[in-house]
């Protein structure tokens, strides 16, 4: 059978049917650019007339006649006006345009580079979200990212990642710290150092949410803070991360910040507390705020191990017992403190045998702050004396029934120092300072649910009272008001809340005698006269 020709136009090449191409597509691009405005408007009456259909639709049957009345009013008065109808048409025809332009889409997606950070992200997070016998892996190498992170991420404008959602395989063992550790490192990681991630793990529904905080304001100084008695403000925190907040004074402005409240008294739960830090990361600093906020209601006695005169301000104030810095008056005046304690304990138990109330000299509470103890147990070890931690057992067994609060701060290379009474007994802990996961673990039982950043100011840390989950924090600005670097805002504001009293003067001793305030002697014979 001969073979049909092809047609004419086959045979000539394609030469002649792209130049046919191109001439239909400008002709069709020109009469677009021509007749876009009646499409605009088209387009607009189209979705105009839909929204009319939608309100008619949506109009009970019962009221249907009082709008088709209204309609046709507005309809004779526009036709009785003068220019009435020409004034509508060109009020509708302009509706019509703006509810038919165009609309271009919000660009969705990260850029090449925000691509390249998620991919890279993703095949870093292959061997721990993976296994050789997957069938249907979520993470393999050389895989789509967007299964793994979808669209849940964030990037700021430097171009790193501010927000990120992984959905990881439902058995990667998520309860394992360990595991949970290493993804956390990973993240970190590729995402950027020098921030501080926060990382929820959802069990149930296989999610792990990565957002990175925003740094806590260190604008807050020393200050009154609206809180009940038995309440102290230890400092601040994520305003997710408590349901309370109390007005503050953050430089000239006044607002709401949110606390950390612990709670101390005969129904806390854990009425001692624990600082550590490293040095110059602010556990003194906390310390004398801790001081400030418990002379509104209190006694305080302060002992203090390192001896560099940091609560000096406080001597010879009202409500201040003692403010010790030397072996001796440390441990005559813990060893008061122990008396007293037990005093508390036998008067409120009289009173309630014989169906009285407490007297009145026991239901002002005593606090005891003690700063670096293990200072002054090498001196004492040294002396052949009595370690001062020996004499907080009493307190801190029966402190809560007798309201007797105790505050120890130490450092990190000191805490093999502190005895099994201390650790035992102070549940409410406090970590300041730059200072890693496992040390933080040390301190507080459990690791944060952050990572700690090795550049922090001073006050910066974590916190964690008792079993609660554990909380950033930052400390307000309580410096020594007699330092010559502390700023005139600052001095002042500290010096507004120490209570009135003129400093005591101390006695003039020896040089190689222990300096022992005036009021020590007086204070150690209280309790013995009490118990005769």
């Amino acid at each position: 059978m001969a073979r049909r020709p092809l047609p004419r136009i086959l045979q000539r090449g394609s030469v002649s049917i792209t130049r046919s191409r191109e001439i239909a597509r400008t002709a069709a691009d020109n009469a677009t650019d021509v007749l876009h405005p009646l499409i605009t408007v088209t387009r607009g009456l189209r979705l105009l007339a839909g929204a009319g259909r939608q309100k008619w639709a949506a109009t009970p049957r019962d009221r249907r006649g009082h709008v088709l009345f209204l309609v046709a009013a507005c309809v004779l008065a526009v036709a009785l006006i003068p220019y009435g109808p020409l004034l509508a048409l060109i009020s509708v025809m302009g509706a019509a345009a703006w509810r038919g332009r165009d609309r271009t889409p919000a660009k969705t997606g990260p850029d090449e580079a925000g691509t390249a950070r998620l991919q890279a992200l993703y095949e870093a997070l292959v061997p721990h979200f993976s296994v050789a016998d997957d069938p249907g892996p979520l993470f393999s190498h050389g895989g789509d990212w967007e299964k793994a992170f979808g669209t849940s991420y964030e990037f700021d404008g430097d171009g790193r990642l501010t927000r990120l959602q992984v959905d990881y395989p439902a058995y990667f063992t998520d309860g394992d710290p360990t595991a949970r550790a290493r993804v956390e490192q990973v993240l970190h990681a590729k995402s950027g150092r020098g921030r501080e991630y926060h990382f929820a793990w959802d069990e149930e529904a296989n999610h792990l949410l990565m957002t990175v905080l925003a740094a806590l304001p260190t604008t807050i100084a020393a200050q009154r803070f609206v809180t009940a008695p038995g309440e102290t403000v230890l400092g601040f925190t994520d305003a997710d991360a408590v349901r309370r907040t109390v007005p503050v004074q953050d430089g000239d402005a006044t607002r709401d910040a949110s606390p950390v409240i612990w709670r101390t008294g005969a129904r806390s739960t854990e009425p001692h507390l624990l600082i550590v830090g490293h040095p110059g990361s602010g556990t003194t600093t906390l310390m004398r705020s801790l001081a400030l906020q418990a002379l509104q209601h209190g006694d305080v006695l302060v002992v203090e191990g390192g001896g560099t005169g940091e609560y000096g301000f406080l001597t010879g104030r009202d409500g201040v017992l003692a403010v010790e810095r030397g072996l001796a008056g440390a441990l005559a005046t813990l060893e008061w403190a122990a008396h007293e304690t037990e005093r508390r304990l036998i008067a409120a138990n009289r009173a309630r045998q014989t169906g009285h109330p407490e007297p009145d000299d026991i239901k002002r509470p005593l606090w005891i702050l003690l700063d670096r103890p293990s200072a002054l147990g090498h001196l004492a070890a040294a002396d052949g004396r009595q370690d001062p931690q020996e004499l907080l057992q009493v307190p801190l067994r029966h402190g809560r029934a007798a309201g007797v609060t105790v505050v120890v701060a130490d450092q990190f290379d000191s805490l093999d120092a502190l005895t099994g009474t201390v650790r035992n007994h102070t549940r409410a802990r406090v970590v300041l300072g730059p200072a890693d996961r496992a040390e933080v673990e040390a301190v507080l039982g459990v690791q944060p649910h952050t990572t700690p950043t090795s550049d922090v100011p001073p006050g910066r840390g974590y916190t964690r009272l008792g079993s609660a989950p554990v909380l950033r924090l930052q400390v307000p600005a309580t410096p020594d008001p007699y330092d010559d670097a502390t700023s005139e805002a600052h001095r002042q504001a500290v010096l507004d809340l120490v209570p009135g009293g003129a400093p005591a003067v101390e006695q003039a001793v020896p040089e190689s005698a222990e300096p022992v305030s005036v009021h020590t002697d007086q204070l150690i014979g209280a309790p013995a006269v009490a118990e005769g």
